[in-house]
């Protein structure tokens, strides 16, 4: 009966965890919009800078793929929510995070090295690894303790301001901006830290953002999370507190991702989209009438000879970690 007890109390926890992180996102996602400026009376007639010029600079966006459902124009309950990693990042964002973070001195090489081999190992098997999104928690929580959040916002600017430009999936891009296009609000959903999750999506021109949130005091931050990692369950939280908080209809939603881990949030709006799916995804996907965007080259071979590829990838990172660690020591 004790193992028990302990067990109904552990379930209790993690839900109790799950249900803050999801109000917390949601809470600091609305916070966010409200302190937005208005655009100008002239932009509100076509599309804003933020969505319009950046991408420019990159081409012309693509066309959405066919068979997607037609987005009714001007619905204000209707809302589209598009996980990030691998989703519309090719890979992961907390690895961009930490070579930024490393190459201003907040992480060692030994930390950089482990990051590559966890991107290397997400890349090659399109999917999480809890633990090593369990380690990227703590190693972040610990960097980012004591640190004013000003300056990690500042510093996520500088990391995003080129990996947008060069690691966005276009045809992700473009289902983007068919929402946009038609009127929607459109949110960026991910376990990435809200401060990194906010500056995406503005570079994209989405409303917003839902991401995991960090608890702060006095301005720096204590360690902590609120409540835990916005990952599986979490996602799906703050979801349906962000269309309590913006009445929004969530059969009228879509909502896009790349991991089985995603499920639940799937499974809340009318129109799931699985995109560069996991193995698991996919079989859910095929067996629930879901439809499946795939914008990736190469996607069986690439898990051909994977213990050596994945080998190659920790190599390269450890090697491009030492090269940037004797170039620091130089200057």
């Amino acid at each position: 009966m004790a193992v028990l007890r302990r067990l109904i109390q552990t379930r209790r926890s993690t839900s109790s965890r799950t249900a803050l992180a999801g109000e917390a996102a949601a809470e600091a996602a609305e916070a966010a919009l409200r302190a937005a400026p208005e655009p100008p009376a002239a932009a509100a007639e076509g599309p804003q800078e933020p969505a319009e010029d950046r991408p420019a600079k990159r081409g012309k966006a693509p066309k959405a793929p066919e068979g997607n459902h037609t987005p009714e124009p001007d619905d204000p309950r209707a809302a589209a929510f598009f996980d990030c990693d691998n989703t519309i990042l090719r890979g992961a964002a907390i690895f961009y995070l930490g070579v930024g973070l490393y190459r201003r001195g907040f992480l060692s090489r030994r930390d950089i090295a482990r990051f590559a081999w966890q991107q290397a190992w997400f890349r090659l098997h399109g999917a999480e690894d809890p633990e090593h999104m369990a380690d990227a928690k703590h190693t972040a929580l610990g960097v980012v303790a004591g640190k004013r959040t000003a300056d990690l916002e500042a510093l996520c600017e500088e990391v995003f301001e080129d990996v947008i430009a060069d690691k966005v999936w276009p045809g992700t891009r473009a289902l983007v901006q068919m929402h946009l296009d038609a009127g929607q609000r459109v949110w960026l959903v991910t376990a990435a830290p809200v401060e990194v999750a906010r500056i995406i999506a503005a570079r994209l021109g989405m409303t917003g953002a839902l991401g995991t949130v960090a608890e702060a005091r006095d301005g720096a931050y204590t360690g902590r999370l609120v409540g835990e990692l916005l990952h599986g369950p979490a996602k799906a939280a703050a979801v349906r507190s962000l269309a309590r908080r913006e009445r929004l209809d969530l059969d009228r939603c879509a909502a896009y991702s790349d991991s089985a881990n995603d499920i639940p949030m799937l499974s809340l709006v009318g129109h799931p989209y699985v995109v560069n799916p996991d193995g698991a995804l996919r079989r859910h996907a095929r067996a629930q009438g879901w439809r499946v965007r795939d914008f990736r080259t190469g996607r069986k071979a690439a898990r051909v000879g994977l213990p050596a590829a994945a080998a190659l990838g920790v190599a390269a990172g450890a090697a491009a970690a030492g090269v940037a660690l004797h170039r620091r020591h130089r200057g």
